[in-house]
């Protein structure tokens, strides 16, 4: 399978939950060719390798705002009985190590080099947003002494124009 493919498959199931990118068990268990109920069967009988830096499971608020963005509210429509357990990276890595499959393994590869992809992705953004501010502080400034060269010429254009009248009359 194309790595781009898969990456852009993983990057569009992590969201932001509580400041941090996390992705679902229900997604994860998709990727991971594992119904969400054997994923989760895993973790429950590995629950010390879980604290609560590696997954959590959402709130009613946080479920019902997630839910919002599907344009639904039926439990049944979304399959879930239950909030989904969020699991971040390092939560996904521990994951892999629960999960013991030649798919686990491969798709917990495309995983970890997605997250890294994104951290990269996210030091060129914000070093761009850098210099994007820069750039607007020193046109901000430049703008300001145009505007009042500007603002000077004018009014002594007018000086002029009222000379000018002054000898015409």
């Amino acid at each position: 399978m194309d790595t781009l493919v898969v990456q852009g498959e993983i990057s569009s199931k992590i969201l932001t939950l509580r400041g941090q990118q996390v992705m679902l068990d229900r997604d994860l268990a998709e990727l991971y060719q594992v119904e969400t109920r054997r994923l989760n069967e895993q973790v429950k009988r590995n629950l010390d390798r879980f604290p609560d830096d590696f997954m959590f499971q959402l709130t009613e608020d946080e479920l019902k705002n997630w839910k919002s963005q599907f344009a639904t509210s039926n439990k049944e429509i979304m399959g879930m009985r239950k909030a989904p357990y969020a699991f971040t990276e390092e939560g996904i890595y521990m994951l892999a190590t629960v999960l013991r499959s030649s798919v686990a393994t491969q798709t917990s590869i495309h995983i970890i080099r997605t997250f890294k992809k994104l951290r990269e992705f996210s030091k060129h953004y914000n070093a761009l947003a850098k210099q994007i501010i820069e750039v607007e502080r020193k046109s901000d400034k430049q703008y300001k002494e145009l505007r009042k060269a500007l603002d000077e010429l004018i009014a002594s254009s007018e000086l002029v124009d009222e000379k000018v009248m002054g000898f015409l009359k």
